[in-house]
């Protein structure tokens, strides 16, 4: 049996059943039936080259993967599209793990041509509530009672809703007013200092080790926000050799780790660029830069032999070819 299509054929995925058989080819999905040896249906969704196929939530469910970013997860009984989502990057594979004793799905694995590889962990809890909840708008949109279950949704959200706001003592309440207002979220000292414009006391927070705001990840959300602003030099600059060390030691620390590099880099040139001609009269702030020097140095190296070995092993695998 030979089933001919008219671009190259990406990936083969066979279904649980084993009387069908997906095959992406360009930008469509063909759906074949071995038993009637014909093509059953044709998955248009995708406006680039599907490259990577993967079954889900047991054979109920249909990834596909494209040049085009997208994931789109299907239903196999009509083949419509329940879900999807959008990559920073063209998509050349997609798995979907299973775990537990029921083989649930619970990551999704994205390889990307960036080099990234994504993986997303499916939520418990309310997203498996709305889960359940779609799959029975799909059943009830299938077996033609979509109006009905939509009427019985949306009595239940009037009685859930009734339920939450009326708290009634007594009777004959002509006005119910519900006490659901939420309290806001207290703002912490270095957020208001950000918003009222003291750029250096919200870094000096955030870089003291005592304070309760102190951490890595909190220091990187007010850089790229000062960054943003266009405030980065005036948090940095008007220091003294003391008060610039905690920055200076948090830039070496972290300017090797691939998610603080380009902020790191900012940060770095601004000190150099303010505090540089300083350095002669400080023996701290000279050993300071020296050791950054010497850590951007080591990870420069390490990239060259990086790309030494992916050279070697490029023109290996070309041999072999």
């Amino acid at each position: 049996m030979v089933f001919k299509h008219q671009a190259p054929i990406e990936d083969v995925l066979p279904l649980a059943s084993g009387t069908t058989v997906l095959a992406s080819s360009g930008n469509q999905i063909s759906v074949l039936d071995l038993v009637a040896a014909k093509p059953r249906h044709l998955i248009t969704n995708h406006q680039k080259t599907v490259t990577s196929l993967s079954v889900a939530s047991n054979g109920r469910r249909v990834v596909s993967g494209s040049l085009d970013g997208h994931i789109k997860i299907y239903e196999t009984t009509g083949w419509n599209v329940v879900a999807g989502a959008k990559y920073p990057s063209p998509i050349l594979a997609v798995r979907i793990i299973t775990a537990g004793a029921n083989d649930d799905d619970r990551h999704l694995a994205v390889g990307m041509q960036s080099g990234v590889l994504s993986l997303r962990t499916r939520l418990t809890g309310p997203e498996a509530a709305r889960e359940r909840q779609r799959e029975k708008e799909m059943e009830a949109l299938l077996a033609g009672t979509i109006a009905k279950h939509d009427n019985a949704k949306n009595k239940r959200k009037k009685q859930a809703s009734a339920t939450k706001r009326l708290e009634m003592v007594g009777e004959g309440a002509d006005v119910v007013i519900a006490n659901d207002l939420s309290r806001p979220k207290r703002e912490q000292p270095w957020q208001k200092d950000l918003r009222h414009g003291n750029f250096r006391s919200a870094l000096d927070r955030v870089l003291d080790p005592m304070s309760k705001d102190h951490g890595p990840l909190t220091v990187l959300t007010l850089l790229v926000a000062l960054r943003h602003r266009s405030a980065l030099r005036d948090a940095l600059e008007g220091r003294d050799e003391i008060s610039v060390q905690p920055i200076l030691k948090w830039v070496q620390l972290h300017i090797v780790d691939p998610r603080y590099v380009s902020i790191c880099t900012d940060v770095a040139t601004h000190l150099l660029d303010l505090y540089a001609e300083f350095a002669d009269e400080s023996a701290e702030l000279a050993a300071g830069f020296r050791l950054l020097y010497r850590r951007v140095k080591l990870e420069v190296e390490r990239a060259q032999k990086a790309i030494q070995t992916s050279g070697m092993l490029d023109s290996l695998l070309v041999g072999f070819d």
